[in-house]
């Protein structure tokens, strides 16, 4: 290890000590977080099922994101198959041009009535020494007649062979363009759905007195939560470390579809802080749920993915003690809070 290595790791623990330190003196007072339950407004109420539902629809764009480029990488190796195929076929074709003069010609030999058997060389011999000769260039215009008729054979089922492989190749590629221009045209219906959600969530955010928003957006750490023991408390490892990347964004808004630096939506957030470790996660929190290894609730550890609701809609980064760091929603900026009041679905270790 170098000796610039304790230098990295003491210039990283400064600035994560800074951060969490601004994010504590920016935090509001500690005051109950809107959870089932909770005496919420009709507006706050709202608010929290528009943005529950603009974040379903963001999750499901990033799948389709995801398959686009999937249908789309399938699409240019259908496309270079094709191609080549088109070229096999063009060269088997053309090789068998090459050969059709000379078979044409033994056709036509035969058709009228050409002798090539040692019977036919007894028959006109006049004496032995010609029969000789005669049968010895028989033997020589037997097998370049045959070379001849088996080279064209070979090429014709080449050639054939090849132009079935293109044609089946031209369907593939077809088909991947339809796939890809399908799945295409399904982004950006999610695109134009989650821009009119947006616009909903904002205008059901701007009706909020200020009294509710800041109890939406709630302090940085819950009570008791102190982030230096949690610090202590991590072992090495990719999860700890994207934890401490994530713990220096809090405060960071929530932004839909952001990877940061300076906003993140939830699935954004864990990408981005799992990169700081040199891992790249997949987009959506569907999709990292299904990767990683499957870790119980009662074995997490701090990094480790928690996923909430049903079909894994929602994602952040287990902060210990029953705690989670995330990104929850808009007009909620980057904070740790409790598991509680979220519906658990699993937990991933990347």
């Amino acid at each position: 290890m170098s000796s610039s290595a304790p230098v990295r790791r003491t210039v990283g623990g400064l600035l994560l000590a800074a951060a969490l330190s601004a994010a504590a003196a920016l935090a509001a007072p500690a005051s109950a977080d809107p959870v089932p339950g909770a005496s919420v407004s009709d507006s706050m109420t709202r608010l929290a099922d528009l943005s529950h539902q603009s974040e379903l629809t963001t999750e499901a764009m990033h799948n389709a994101q995801m398959e686009l480029d999937a249908k789309s990488a399938a699409q240019r190796e259908a496309e270079d198959r094709l191609a080549a195929d088109r070229a096999a076929a063009d060269a088997a074709r053309a090789q068998l041009e090459t050969l059709r003069p000379e078979v044409d010609k033994i056709a036509r030999a035969n058709y009228q009535g050409a002798r090539t058997n040692r019977l036919f060389a007894v028959m006109v011999s006049d004496s032995p020494q010609q029969l000789l000769d005669q049968m010895a260039a028989l033997d020589v215009i037997s097998k370049d007649t045959a070379a001849t008729v088996d080279s064209f054979r070979a090429t014709s089922d080449a050639a054939a062979a090849a132009a079935e492989a293109s044609a089946r190749s031209a369907e593939e590629a077809r088909a991947a363009t339809e796939q890809a221009t399908a799945v295409s045209d399904d982004l950006q219906s999610k695109q134009s759905t989650l821009q009119t959600e947006i616009a909903d969530v904002v205008s059901a955010f701007g009706a909020l007195s200020a009294n509710e928003k800041a109890q939406l957006a709630g302090s940085a750490f819950p009570p008791g939560f102190d982030p230096s023991v949690i610090l202590k408390s991590l072992t090495p490892g990719s999860q700890s470390g994207a934890l401490q990347a994530a713990l220096t964004q809090i405060g960071k808004p929530y932004v839909w579809g952001a990877t940061g630096p300076d906003g993140y939506d939830c699935s954004g957030l864990v990408v981005w802080a799992y990169q700081q470790v040199g891992k790249t996660l997949p987009r959506s929190s569907q999709a990292q749920a299904a990767g990683g290894t499957p870790v119980s609730k009662e074995d997490l550890q701090p990094g480790d993915l928690v996923l909430f609701y049903p079909g894994a809609t929602h994602v952040g980064l287990y902060a210990g003690n029953g705690n989670v760091l995330h990104a929850s929603t808009f007009g909620v900026p980057v904070r740790v809070e409790s598991m509680a009041s979220w519906p658990f679905y699993g937990a991933r270790r990347y």
